[in-house]
């Protein structure tokens, strides 16, 4: 698979990619892209995506907290677009 690269916020879905395939090569949470561009299914092929900021993307661990990742649960869900936090999920920081 490869990834097409239009300009700089934007991404080309090429065929039979996921967003985790795209949040993944972009340094992005799949969670937070279907925010950004208001997805409720996988996007088709040639859809064109917007891309959010970079952010820091890391694997939580077993009892980290919204504050002690982001400073606060309404930063968390200003960052993540979830008001959920689990082991093993991936965020932005």
């Amino acid at each position: 698979m490869q990834l097409t690269l239009v300009f700089s916020p934007l991404v080309r879905v090429g065929r039979g990619q996921t967003l985790g395939d795209i949040a993944a090569a972009f340094g992005t949470t799949p969670r937070l892209l279907a925010a950004r561009n208001a997805l409720t299914a996988s996007p088709a092929e040639g859809t064109y995506l917007s891309l959010p900021p970079a952010e820091n993307v890391y694997r939580v661990r077993g009892g980290e907290t919204k504050t002690l990742l982001c400073g606060s649960p309404a930063r968390y869900f200003a960052r993540n677009a979830t008001p959920f936090l689990y082991p093993g999920q991936t965020v932005a920081l």
